[in-house]
């Protein structure tokens, strides 16, 4: 980024950790919201990481590689959010029933936001990975 810039991504990360600190301070359980909200907040990270990864390649092999990875285990962390928002109890005080999780739609047709982010970067990594990619113990231990 040039230097005559603000950096975003500072007061991003700043705003994060007053978050982090005030927010999140009481013991008790993310709420759906804040859940949805983490949610949004990965998905853009991922989104900076691809781009990154993009541009990265371009220049630098190694440096890509090193990206890609860390973006495939953001889409792994919008993942696991994703399956927590569902798996957390409505406003109502109700869990989704096991059978309701088991169809991988517990809220019926996915109109909602933190479903539409999930399956527009679930298109996008399908572009990005191959199938060893995605099924590696772990991202990076298969060199392209």
């Amino acid at each position: 980024m040039p230097h005559d810039r603000p950096d975003l991504l500072r007061f991003a990360s700043a705003a994060v950790d007053v978050h982090h600190h005030t927010q999140l301070a009481e013991e008790k359980a993310l709420s759906r919201a804040e859940l949805d909200t983490l949610h949004a907040h990965t998905s853009a990270l991922f989104g900076l990481l691809d781009t990154a990864t993009v541009r990265a390649r371009e220049h630098t092999a190694p440096g890509g590689d090193h990206l890609h990875n860390a973006r495939l285990r953001m889409w792994q962390v919008c993942e696991h959010l994703h399956d927590a928002y569902h798996a957390a109890p409505r406003a109502d005080g109700r869990l989704p029933t096991r059978e309701a999780c088991a169809s991988r739609l517990p809220e019926g047709a996915p109109g909602l936001s933190v479903c539409r982010r999930r399956t527009t970067i679930s298109a996008r990594v399908r572009q990005i990975t191959t199938p060893a990619d995605l099924h590696a113990p772990a991202p990076g231990l298969i060199r392209r």
